[in-house]
């Protein structure tokens, strides 16, 4: 009988692990967490990201075949649910008999395309990390992964704080995890509901998705007013941050989806239309470099916020004024 799906821990690394599931933070995760794992085994460990729809069966198998000079590797192989049938032949027949020194990440959005890779790798042994997106109505889930941030983060946290952070942050997962840590650090470990309170005082009035979307939409006087009175009232700078790389995250993978209904393009790029159809708006103008360079400064930024920059405020503040200045000069296209 063939080998079953192995749980094997995810900060463990395996020669094969498959990520099944579409939410971006956990995908992230998994991926993150492999390679951090192969980097303590070896400092030098090289790292490979491939999609899957822009590698042949050669290629692949070459990329998992022992090195000559004994070095590690790992292989990351994105979008498997394009992969060709010669393509999932070879990472079916890996999973089964994997080298030595290399390890195989295979990222699967879920689904019934690619389901035959899935079932393949699973059968074959592949370690299993899932990341599918929590379901509106999955709350316990949800509740779940913010008790397990904060713990992770070295604290812990009462019920009320737990149900008062929930119905302030909302649902996405990046911010749960970015206020769930950030509370653990400002409370000194436990965190109640008065922490909560603090931490949200004014939230309801400026949030960073306001100065975000005064920022992409080019208006740097509203943008920085917004941030300013963010900031005074209790947004932690990291929710910001987060903000503004969702909202040119946002228009750059409507930019690149095209023309379409909003409904149909909100299906298939996993969004709420209302989203779609602002980030259109928003997306007029911008071309390629504009938008290169705007994920580098978000990206930057976010860096900045967690510890790099001696003053995160005037970081975000600096980020705002030249992601506007970006969104500016787009529109005047």
């Amino acid at each position: 009988m063939p080998p079953r799906a192995r749980s094997k821990p995810a900060d463990e690394l395996a020669p094969v692990r498959l990520v099944v599931g579409d939410e971006g933070l956990l995908v992230e995760r998994a991926v993150s967490t492999a390679i951090a794992a192969a980097g303590r085994q070896d400092p030098d460990v090289e790292v490979r990201t491939l999609k899957a729809n822009e590698i042949t069966a050669g290629v692949l198998a070459e990329l998992v075949s022992p090195s000559l000079f004994a070095e590690s590797r790992v292989v990351i192989l994105e979008a498997a649910q394009d992969a060709n049938a010669e393509v999932t032949t070879v990472l079916v027949e890996y999973a089964k008999a994997p080298t030595d020194g290399v390890a195989l990440v295979v990222v699967h959005p879920g689904g019934a395309k690619g389901k035959a890779l899935v079932d393949g790798l699973k059968k074959a042994g592949a370690a299993v990390t899932e990341a599918a997106k929590f379901k509106p109505w999955e709350n316990d889930r949800r509740a779940d992964f913010v008790r397990t941030e904060v713990r992770q983060a070295g604290g812990g946290i009462t019920g009320e704080a737990l149900s008062l952070l929930m119905e302030a942050v909302g649902a996405d997962l990046r911010e749960l995890a970015a206020a769930a840590s950030q509370l653990v650090s400002d409370s000194g470990g436990q965190v109640d509901a008065d922490d909560v309170r603090r931490f949200h005082r004014g939230r309801a009035d400026v949030t960073g998705f306001a100065v975000a979307e005064k920022a992409v939409s080019g208006d740097r006087a509203g943008a920085l007013e917004a941030l300013r009175y963010a900031l005074d009232t209790g947004v932690p700078h990291v929710l910001v941050a987060d903000a503004l790389a969702d909202a040119v995250r946002t228009i750059a993978r409507v930019s690149a989806a095209g023309r379409g209904d909003p409904g149909a393009l909100a299906s298939r790029l996993r969004m709420p239309p209302f989203k779609v159809k602002k980030a259109m708006g928003q997306a007029r103008g911008w071309d390629a470099p504009g938008l290169t360079r705007a994920m580098a400064l978000v990206a930057d930024v976010n860096a900045d916020v967690k510890g790099v920059a001696a003053d995160p405020s005037y970081a975000l503040e600096r980020a705002t004024v030249e992601l506007a200045g970006l969104a500016g000069q787009a529109r005047r296209r």
